[in-house]
């Protein structure tokens, strides 16, 4: 098992993680930039010492602040895919490859691991003259070449294109799941979080916010930033107890919501583009939705068979319909709609324990 426990100051940001991967599981450690993501990785790695930490795995001490521990990089045995590759570019495929094998045929070893991943073919290629995709193999094949204990990817789809990061997630997914080893991934993508994770932890600020299932995080999220970051609609307002059992809230900006979930004071409320229908303003559903709000269409964008709705209603929210819904409805940029949700699909999230969600972008 990989265990760290972590607190350093890196610049503004005040980083401290706790957490651990049991052999064979990936976390996908997953946030904006400048959240702290790669500095875990780096302190893993021994590439960064910080101020007070203990790092274990497979039962050796790694780091070990109190007791003055802390073995050099090329001591610990770490399998680290950087963001860019970082392939030796005078090296040919499997010479990178055999770089960090210090024992035993270094070429046979380097071709067996190019096999594994289809490029053995391109074994005396340099770096350079191959595909994104391919370079991506070699780092991978470089990774896993000394056995490692643990093994660390940094953004590993990022450098890739989209039709090459399709095939090259399969290819890592099953990498990660074959290794047999703890894994950990740092990423900016919730879908990439999810299809390469076991589990994803949240970290925000220099902290795990939320750890869990990405079925977890997106149906329960326990703050704000965390149901932002897995694509649901955020909007801010104040939450008092109604009559009818239910909690209004008063949104920024105007309009008032109703959710099943408790909440007073300040608040975020979170719902799921897909939960949210459209009609003509003017109009309701007649259905059993509580929710009704009146907006004006600002985007429109095909999305595979569907179309995400960009709307405005004193707060930016977003509808995802189908296309034949949306030519039914001629929803075009302009247009003045009523934007209908359910209260049971509308969560409540204290904004006390929200933290700033301003570094979010979401992808």
């Amino acid at each position: 098992m990989l265990a760290v426990e972590a607190a350093t100051r890196l610049g503004a940001l005040e980083l401290e993680v706790a957490l651990d991967v049991e052999p064979g599981r990936c976390l996908a450690l997953a946030g904006p930039s400048g959240a702290g993501k790669t500095s875990v990785l780096r302190i893993v790695s021994g590439l960064l010492r910080p101020d007070r930490g203990r790092v274990t795995c497979a039962g050796r001490v790694w780091l070990d602040t109190d007791r003055g521990t802390a073995l050099a990089p090329e001591e610990r045995e770490v399998g680290y895919l950087f963001q860019e590759h970082a392939l030796f570019g005078h090296l040919s495929a499997w010479r990178n490859v055999a770089y960090p094998i210090r024992s035993g045929d270094r070429r046979a070893r380097a071709l067996e691991l190019l096999d594994r991943f289809g490029v053995a073919h391109l074994a005396d290629a340099r770096p350079r003259t191959l595909s994104g995709g391919e370079r991506q193999r070699v780092a991978l094949a470089r990774a896993l070449a000394r056995t490692p204990k643990v093994l660390l990817l940094d953004e590993p789809l990022s450098a890739l294109d989209t039709t090459t990061r399709a095939a090259a997630s399969r290819e890592l997914a099953a990498v990660l799941r074959d290794t047999g080893v703890p894994a950990l991934l740092v990423t900016h993508d919730f879908a990439e979080a999810a299809l390469l994770g076991d589990e994803i932890g949240v970290i925000q600020d220099g902290r795990v916010v939320q750890r869990g299932t990405a079925a977890q995080l997106a149906a329960t999220p326990a703050v704000p930033f965390v149901a932002d970051f897995a694509g649901a609609v955020v909007l801010t307002g104040t939450a008092r107890p109604a009559p009818d059992g239910l909690t209004h809230i008063d949104l920024d900006g105007g309009g008032t919501v109703s959710s099943v979930d408790p909440g007073t004071g300040p608040v975020a409320v979170s719902v799921f583009p897909w939960e949210i229908s459209i009609a003509a303003a003017g109009t309701r559903d007649g259905g059993s939705a509580r929710n009704h709000l009146e907006a004006d269409v600002v985007s429109v964008t095909p999305v595979a068979n569907r179309v995400r709705v960009g709307l405005l209603a004193g707060q930016p929210l977003t509808a995802e319909l189908t296309g034949a819904s949306a030519e039914a409805l001629a929803v075009v940029p302009g247009a003045r709609v009523v934007a209908t949700w359910k209260a049971a699909a509308t969560r409540v999230l204290p904004l006390s324990h929200a933290g700033t969600m301003d570094a979010w972008v979401t992808p």
